[in-house]
């Protein structure tokens, strides 16, 4: 049985407290020595502090391919009949659907209404940026990405969307085998449980890890006054980025989760503090997927069942701070160029904003690579990315974390549909 945050820690804000203390220590580090972060006599000091992030997060890392795997088989072989286990993905889609089209429904909404991009820019001459097609090859490329030929290289690429489904098509089959498949599901329930253990052990170096990530990011990027000043040039459309998120992670997400989970939003988000904090600091659903299992799990009483079979899908193509930041950005751009986008151009990026979040792969700044899809469906040049850049991956770190609250907010309500009865009212 798994122990309680209380049994471990003595206090539920024990660990959230221990790192919310490492990411001040970490922008104060960065942002008093940004701008001699590259003198050779801080190297010493430069490289230990960056060893400390890069080690919590290639650990949590480690741990994606073979949890997705466990996690996902686990709960499939957990529902028994199939009819219940289609019943959930019908649900987690259209879910996962819903909430991201609301959350750029409310991105292009704020941004019409607040007009960031009004203030005016300069278009840089050149930007650097990866090659893409077009939507029709982004989407082509999702659905070939699903059926891996090579599971190990597909874990080493990081194509989780293929694991994830060979785990559904393997979890579906060992459910058929009846008993003689008992043994091996035995194993992987066993593989499973040391998995989550693990993580628990691995969360407690978090404090660490994320000063680490933190004073890096921040020192690299030249420091505070450095990155106050961009702030202040690019304020509008930050603000309008962070109320947006705001929207939807304070007011969507927590009504959904009231009225169909019946449980208390205040209460279930106290219990994600874990992952939240994690995801802000590592600015990756992937990385944070273990840390999400454990605070639905552990920490929210969530059924491991829809857990484990709704968060691994939702990390991977449930993105709806991504699909909000990308219709914001993209208006933003547009209206920085003097570009006025008719009704019908804006449904396009409604719905090129969806499809470009679930291609976005769920590691530090990737929504930047799909943009380029929503801005060529509306005929922008893709240099316009050069007019957010510099203040991308702090807003990357926020719409993370949203990402992360919806897979959660999902799984709460989710866990009402493949549960006997419904959940206990929490409030």
């Amino acid at each position: 049985m798994h122990e309680t945050m209380e049994e471990r820690t003595g206090s539920p804000w024990l660990l959230p407290a221990l790192m919310l203390g490492g990411a001040a220590a970490g922008a104060v580090l960065g942002s008093l020595l940004g701008a001699r972060w590259s003198d050779p006599g801080l190297e010493p000091l430069v490289l230990a502090v960056r060893l400390c992030g890069e080690i919590f997060l290639s650990l949590l890392k480690g741990l994606i391919v073979p949890l997705v795997v466990t996690s996902v088989i686990n709960a499939v072989t957990r529902m028994g009949d199939m009819r219940r286990m289609g019943k959930l993905a019908g649900l987690t889609a259209f879910y996962f659907l819903s909430t991201t089209f609301i959350a750029v429904g409310t991105g292009i909404f704020l941004v019409n209404l607040i007009r960031p991009g009004e203030s005016g820019g300069e278009l840089p001459a050149t930007v650097a940026l990866p090659e893409t097609g077009s939507t029709a090859q982004a989407v082509y490329d999702v659905i070939a990405g699903m059926f891996p030929s090579n599971l190990f290289l597909a874990a080493s690429e990081g194509n989780v969307l293929g694991l994830i489904v060979f785990s559904l098509l393997f979890g579906a089959v060992l459910t058929l085998e009846g008993k003689r498949a008992r043994a091996l599901v035995q194993v992987i329930d066993a593989a499973n449980e040391a998995l989550l253990r693990l993580v628990r052990y691995v969360i407690w170096l978090a404090p660490v890890g994320i000063f680490g990530l933190v004073a890096d990011r921040l020192g690299r990027a030249g420091g505070g006054d450095v990155i106050w000043a961009e702030l202040q040039r690019l304020g509008w459309y930050a603000l309008t980025v962070m109320l947006g998120l705001a929207i939807h992670s304070i007011v969507t997400l927590p009504l959904l989760l009231r009225i169909f989970a019946r449980r208390s939003p205040a209460r279930y988000a106290a219990g994600m503090a874990d992952a939240l904090i994690t995801a802000v600091g590592t600015a990756s659903s992937a990385a944070t997927l273990p840390v999400t299992l454990r605070c639905t799990t552990v920490d929210n009483g969530v059924s491991r069942r829809a857990a484990e079979f709704v968060l691994p899908i939702g990390a991977t193509i449930n993105m709806d701070g991504t699909a909000l930041y990308e219709a914001v950005a993209v208006i933003f751009i547009a209206q920085t160029l003097g570009v006025d986008l008719a009704f019908e151009q804006q449904l396009v990026i409604l719905c090129t904003a969806t499809l470009a979040a679930v291609g976005a792969a769920a590691i530090p700044e990737a929504g930047l690579v799909t943009m380029v899809i929503v801005l060529a469906a509306v005929g922008l040049p893709a240099e316009g990315i050069g007019l957010i850049l510099s203040i991308d991956w702090v807003l990357d770190r926020f719409r993370t974390a949203v990402n992360i609250w919806g897979d959660a907010v999902g799984a709460g309500i989710l866990d009402r549909f493949v549960r006997p009865g419904s959940v206990e009212e929490t409030a």
